[in-house]
């Protein structure tokens, strides 16, 4: 593994050495426009919201360095804000997008420009809606090119961004109100999709597959994206191997595998070489499902082809998928990952610790409220699901965004007061917790951590079998962190430490927490706002698995948020 890394780092020393001048930093400029559209899948039309009249939207290409001006014309029916997934906004929090935490919607008829700079990134990031379920049908690629021109890895021979996805035959704002209203998660999707397409092996689709056309011997870099709303999933090609270069953005020590296991909003970059027979080669995704006491999800299969060199071809070679709950493959290829140290913008682990946190993160339950006919506790229809942070389920306010509030000094919008540490300390991953009603309560809140300026963080996500244990994608805005540790079972803070790797560890935005374990992560507070830290499964998402991290300003200009743009939608 040191020989590879070498020889990455050389071949990136010897492309700077080489390169005859830096590109300049330039304005790159989108129009979104937000919109009903009705498309045709799984053999009847139906309406969906998406950008441009494209599903995906449109692939945003942009060098580091650059300034991103997005001006999104919401001619929906629903209101809208745009999240730039993993960009760390910089001083410029207030384009951060997620709704009621950065801004308020965009209301039908509106309009907003999102306007900051892509600072010390390069990579695969990507953009998606951040107000109810319509992340479901608004996304696409947001692709950060080295301002330097050269990766630390060989050039690839060409690029193509595999961005993996969710279809539901049903409007999916409607399917959210009615699982608001029963207290339960949303029904199953009816297929997954790759770049839009669910592929070959449901109804109706075989014609519009996603098809690769690649040539025999070369090295390809595709850039997968899980933008699936409540799955994580499994990706392999027959026949073939590919190395991780880096994931969320970050890079990575060559790591080559056959599959590829990605969490909704992770980013996974690898080098595909095509050194197989000449012919066609599916590639597919299915989903990775680790719920306890849960009903499966949709466990169906999407496809797309790989083809050499334009051969006719009858039947693609279907590779063999890991199963449905393999935990052992999903969790060695989280845990094998590591960071490319001395790669661009690689920050060393911090090891002065200011903050140290614990946070449990679960299911829980709530009243159903005055309906009392919820169904997602089964017999009890005076109780809906819920899910928490410490026993506090977020609520996200509704006439003012955290942000502002922060900024204005405006009381009455949230409490600084989220526990650090469990409010009662129990044996989290028991299976017999699933029937321990005194544990089960989370009730309705919005409480957030309040973080000095350059504090140094660290918080261990602690799953819970309260309802059901569940491998829980974290996702924090306006960071990327260390994974210093990550295991199974209830942490031991007296001996996980003694196994953190505090020299290599991998860089992300979203950390899968796995199922009945734990994940220790660590970043410097140095970027001042309000991150909306929170499952990347929508549905835990809207049922409250989410805390704000509000970090505050600097002591100089340079470390101080400036104030929200003048047209900064209102609530």
């Amino acid at each position: 593994m040191a020989r590879q890394q070498a020889v990455f780092l050389l071949a990136w020393a010897l492309a700077l050495g080489v390169m005859s001048s830096m590109a300049s930093a330039a304005i790159v400029e989108h129009v979104f426009n937000v919109e009903n559209v009705t498309v045709r899948k799984l053999c009847y039309d139906h309406v969906i919201t998406a950008v441009n009249g494209a599903l995906p939207g449109p692939t945003i290409q942009v060098t580091e360095g650059d300034t991103l001006v997005v001006h999104v014309f919401n001619k929906s029916p629903y209101n809208v804000t745009i999240h730039w997934h993993g960009v760390f906004q910089l001083l410029s929090s207030w384009a951060d997008g997620p709704s009621y935490i950065t801004q308020c919607p965009i209301p039908p008829g509106g309009n907003y420009t999102y306007n900051f700079t892509i600072t010390a990134q390069e990579g695969t990031l990507w953009w998606h809606a951040h107000v109810s379920f319509l992340r479901a049908t608004v996304y696409g690629a947001l692709i950060i090119l080295p301002k330097s021109g050269h990766y630390p890895f060989p050039t690839p021979y060409e690029e193509f961004p595999i961005i993996l996805g969710e279809w539901w035959n049903a409007n999916v704002i409607d399917l959210q109100t009615q699982a608001q209203a029963l207290g339960t998660g949303p029904n199953n999707s009816d297929a997954f999709t790759i770049n839009g397409r669910p592929g070959d092996l449901y109804p109706c689709s075989k014609n519009c597959t996603y098809k690769l056309n690649a040539v025999h011997g070369q090295t390809y870099m595709l850039r997968l994206i899980n933008a699936a709303l409540n799955n994580q999933l499994f990706f392999k090609i027959a026949n073939h191997k590919f190395t991780v270069v880096a994931v969320d953005a970050s890079y990575t020590n060559p790591y080559v595998t056959d599959v590829a296991v990605l969490a909704p909003g992770q980013t996974v970059d690898v080098l595909l070489t095509t050194d197989q027979t000449p012919g066609a080669y599916y590639m597919a995704a299915s989903p990775y499902f680790s719920a306890q006491n849960a009903p499966p999800p949709d466990n169906t299969t999407t496809t797309g082809i790989l083809i050499y060199d334009e051969l006719p071809y009858t039947s693609p070679i279907m590779p063999l998928l890991p199963a449905l709950n393999d935990t052992p493959t999903a969790h060695t290829f989280s845990s094998s990952l590591t960071s490319l140290v001395g790669s661009p913008n690689w920050r060393p682990v911090p090891t002065k610790l200011d903050e140290q946190l614990l946070w449990t993160v679960g299911l829980s339950v709530a009243p159903c409220g005055p309906s009392n006919a919820c169904t997602g506790v089964p017999n009890i229809p005076t109780l809906r699901l819920s899910a928490s942070i410490n026993n506090a389920s977020f609520q996200f306010p509704t006439s003012l965004s955290i942000l502002q509030a922060h900024f204005f000094n405006v009381t009455g919008i949230y409490t600084a007061d989220l526990p650090d540490q469990p409010p009662l300390k129990f044996d989290y991953t028991n299976p017999a917790n699933s029937n321990n009603s005194a544990l089960a309560f989370a009730f309705k809140s919005t409480r957030v951590k309040q973080v000095k300026y350059n504090a140094t963080v660290e918080i261990v996500f602690q799953d819970t079998t309260i309802i059901g244990a569940e491998n829980h994608p974290m996702h924090l805005h306006g960071y990327n962190f260390h994974v210093v540790g990550q295991g199974f079972g209830n942490f031991d803070p007296v001996n996980d430490p003694k196994k953190y790797n505090l020299v290599n560890s991998v860089i992300r935005n979203t950390i899968g927490v796995p199922v009945g374990g734990w994940a220790t992560i660590r970043f410097q507070a140095n970027n001042p706002g309000a991150w909306i830290l929170h499952c990347h499964l929508d549905a835990h998402l809207t049922m409250g698995l989410a805390t704000v991290i509000v970090v505050d300003n600097g002591p100089t200009p340079s470390s101080t948020l400036p104030p929200p743009p003048p047209d900064l939608p209102q609530c």
